[in-house]
């Protein structure tokens, strides 16, 4: 939604084209078809994964899109349809990547004592969370804070922050 909102800034690089998920229930999905934005939600039950990634990867060229731009999409592209879009993808991660690839970010941040979290804008690759970082915001943790606390400030930051790597990105 935040990449919506900025994409209607009169200097915007970019236009959003096209909101997919792999949950059909996403309340992005009624959001984005509420606003006339083109969607593709579908499940991946039962179908090979190779199969299901040849359907987005339709829906993505019917939609004229040239960046991808992943935002709480939790599966694992393939090696193959990260090829296909190299250089072209990109995701924001709940982390001061390279520091705590994968899942439970702020839990891992808080137990090993940092002094601040944040997040990362970074080129996707084949290896997870390993692509060129693009732009990072940072968030002080502060005493009293539990994963959930500091989950919705770095939350914050990210509805900040990856707008304008988009753009950033969209212009180069």
């Amino acid at each position: 939604m935040a990449l919506v909102a900025a994409s209607h800034a009169v200097d915007c690089p970019y236009e959003v084209v096209l909101v997919a998920t792999d949950k059909p229930d996403a309340p992005g999905i009624s959001w984005a078809s509420a606003r006339n934005i083109r969607t593709f939600a579908k499940s991946p039950k039962g179908i090979p994964k190779a199969e299901y990634e040849a359907a987005i990867d339709a829906a993505l060229i019917s939609a004229g899109v040239e960046v991808i731009a992943l935002a709480g999409y939790m599966r694992l592209l393939s090696d193959d349809f990260v090829a296909r879009w190299r250089g072209h993808i990109i995701n924001i991660h709940p982390s001061l990547l390279p520091r705590y690839k994968g899942l439970e970010t702020h839990a891992r941040a808080i137990a090993a004592g940092d002094h601040e979290a944040g997040c990362s804008v970074h080129l996707v690759t084949e290896e997870l969370d390993s692509g060129a970082v693009l732009g990072q915001a940072r968030v002080a943790i502060l005493p009293d804070d539990t994963a959930e606390t500091l989950a919705a400030r770095v939350l914050d930051e990210e509805h900040r922050l990856y707008p304008r790597i988009l753009a950033e990105f969209c212009t180069r």
